[in-house]
Parts: C-alpha cells; structure tokens; sequence
C-alpha cells in the first residue's frame, strides 16, 4: 500500500513539473516576438499546438491555464508586459481573445493521434490555430470597433507565419507523441 502511496505522489510531483515547465516554455514563447499592433506576433502559437500534441489535452489545458493565470496575477509572462502593463488590466486588453482561443487550440491538437495521416494531422492544426484567431478576432473587433479594419490588424499579418508553424508541427508530430510516453 505505501508503494502504491509513494508512486501517485511521485505522479503527481512529475505532472506539477511538467504543467510548471510548459507555462515557463509558454511565458518565454510569449517573449520571442515580432511587434505588431494591436496583437504582436510571437511563437505562442507553435508552443499551444505543441503542448496539446505532447502532453494531451488535460496537461496541455492546465499548463495554459497556470500560464494565463500567472500573467493575470501580475507576472510578466505575456507578451507585452509589463511594457504595456501586467496583470487583469493587460489580460483584458486587445489581445484577451486569442490568449484564451490557446485553450480551445490546445484542446483541439491535444486529438492528433500517430495513426493520423499527413493531411489529417494539417487539418487537426489548422483548426486548432484558427480557434485562437476566431476568439482573438471576436475579442478585438468588440474591444476597438468593428468599423476598424479588424481582419488586416488581427489575422492577416499572421498568416504566412502560421502556415509556416503548422507545416514545421506536422512535421514534427510523430516524434512529438512520442514525449506522451513519458508523462
């Protein structure tokens, strides 16, 4: 009984590591960026997919969570803080929209299987990305106007990046499952 004890909490101790370590992959994500306005373009993105991918959807969805969380909290972890602001006040800014859309993109790639086909495991991605900027784009127009060119500040300047993320994922996909082994 004690082996069993001490196996569920070494468990839970690698599960806690692991979420901590996937929102310090995701903070440090946030950090690696291209600045645009009102939304910069950062590698956020890949890590999302790739936290679904490698660790499933209930990992990936308290990883996120715990980094949202962080920067809520006042931690700098996104990707304009603290230049322009931290906390509740930076969260609900113009990028609240995609920064909760990572929930439903780790969700949805968290459902790729080894048994995908090339096509399929594209498809999986494309809908997992395109969920971030379906929320960030409801999120922004509501926030700045939909009388703004919403469209050409809020998802075509991140297009050719994203295709290039998705391909480099799908790439990749096979030997990232592989990392659901050891969690």
């Amino acid at each position: 009984m004690e082996l069993i004890k001490q196996n569920s909490q070494t468990q839970i101790i690698k599960l806690l590591l692991v979420i901590f370590l996937g929102s310090l992959l995701l903070a440090i994500s946030a950090k690696i960026k291209i600045p645009f306005y009102p939304v910069p373009m950062t590698m956020q993105t890949f890590v999302v997919l790739f936290l679904g991918i490698s660790f499933g959807y209930k990992i990936a969805l308290a990883t996120v969570s715990l980094y949202l969380l962080e920067g809520i909290l006042g931690l700098p972890v996104f990707s304009n803080s603290p230049e322009r602001g931290v906390g509740w006040a930076y969260f609900t800014g113009p990028t609240m929209g995609y920064l909760i859309g990572f929930l439903t993109a780790c969700f949805f790639s968290s459902f790729i299987k080894v048994s995908d086909k090339y096509f399929m495991i594209i498809a999986k991605l494309i809908l997992s990305v395109s969920s971030i900027y379906i929320l960030g784009i409801l999120w922004l127009g509501n926030l700045i106007g939909w009388d703004k060119p919403i469209f050409e500040l809020g998802i075509a300047p991140f297009i050719l990046a994203e295709v290039f993320k998705i391909a480099l994922l799908a790439t990749l996909t096979k030997k990232i499952l592989k990392l659901r082994q050891f969690i």
